[in-house]
């Protein structure tokens, strides 16, 4: 059998796809598949919003109800500061093409994937700082003006039409959608399934490469 791919439409951003993190670190530990990343850009021209007190009370009973589910920590400093921080919009702009740069430069895009999603949710960082992203990119060891040539040359617009077509192929109707490329046959994987329930959904997946 031909190593399958598992698709993964995604957004940095996304505060289910935080709650899925668990989840995709299981399964990017199956040596028989491999990920590949497609950013959805769920907060993305008008729809980027200003941060302050009315998106913190707009998303915290979302998250709130995330970390029930999976048990995924949404940290102190997320909610009382950096989403009151009313001098940044919330952007997955930025994230995205960090993530895609690291790739570019032969880096993992999942390692940095969870690293952005960690520093956001659970340690409150402000992630639309590129400081801060080359601070992430550092922990592969990828050199800082490489990471910001990369980061800049993204083809942005071209990668998320490619993701809203794989959102379209898999029928998922928003973030996270992922599916199992498997002998020519794309699968879809039901992530909501087994939401806090990682060990469920590696045996899921393991049992559709080899039914």
């Amino acid at each position: 059998m031909n190593q399958a791919k598992l698709h993964y439409v995604y957004d940095p951003l996304c505060g289910w796809c935080y709650g899925a993190l668990p989840l995709l670190e299981q399964l990017a530990a199956l040596s028989d598949v491999q990920i590949e990343l497609h950013a959805g850009g769920l907060w993305l021209g008008n729809r980027r919003q200003q941060m302050g007190k009315a998106l913190r009370d707009y998303v915290r009973p979302h998250d709130e109800r995330i970390e029930s589910l999976t048990g995924q920590r949404f940290g102190d400093r997320y909610f009382n500061e950096l989403l009151l921080d009313s001098r940044h919009r919330i952007d997955s702009e930025p994230p995205i093409r960090a993530i895609l740069a690291v790739i570019t430069l032969g880096g993992d895009g999942m390692t940095m994937l969870h690293r952005i999603q960690q520093s956001y949710y659970r340690d409150g960082l402000w992630i639309g700082d590129r400081e801060q992203l080359v601070s992430l990119a550092a922990e592969q060891n990828i050199e800082r003006n490489a990471f910001i040539s990369a980061y800049d040359e993204v083809d942005l617009a071209k990668h998320l039409n490619e993701s809203q077509n794989w959102l379209m192929r898999l029928d998922g109707s928003g973030y996270p959608t992922l599916g199992l490329e498997r002998d020519g046959q794309l699968l879809p994987v039901q992530v909501s399934r087994f939401y806090g329930d990682p060990e469920g959904i590696r045996q899921h997946v393991t049992q559709m490469l080899f039914s």
